[in-house]
């Protein structure tokens, strides 16, 4: 079983605020270590693994265009329950600025799905 995945961000606060709101993630306190420069939270769902935000000022930016498929993790997917909930998410998120890549629909392996970026310009899969 997955225990947690985590992404470095330069923007930690807002990213947390992102998964907060739209996925009701549970933030545990803010972790600092001020000798290294790291600080990072620990979000929980209602099911599955966690997800930990990191952000330290070292850690270069991603050269990744996200606009490309390229090798290693890709996106996280969450489950919304329900058709409707995918659609009313994705019109939510769309509405408050966030970039849809991947309009709603129903792919070839029959899944339902949309795709966001977050405000780092993570894939993010919103799923029945």
């Amino acid at each position: 079983m997955i225990e947690h995945v985590a992404i470095w961000t330069h923007q930690l606060e807002n990213l947390r605020e992102f998964y907060v709101k739209y996925f009701q993630a549970q933030s545990n306190e803010k972790y600092v270590n001020p000798k290294k420069e790291f600080s990072s939270y620990f979000l929980s769902f209602e099911t599955g693994c966690r997800l930990e935000l990191m952000q330290m000022p070292t850690v270069p930016n991603s050269q990744n265009d996200v606009y490309q498929q390229f090798t290693g993790f890709v996106h996280l997917a969450f489950s919304v329950g329900s058709k409707e909930k995918v659609d009313l998410l994705t019109e939510r998120l769309r509405n408050d600025g966030f970039e849809i890549v991947g309009e709603p629909r129903t792919t070839g392996d029959g899944y339902y799905e949309s795709v966001v970026l977050d405000p780092d310009k993570n894939r993010i899969e919103i799923t029945i």
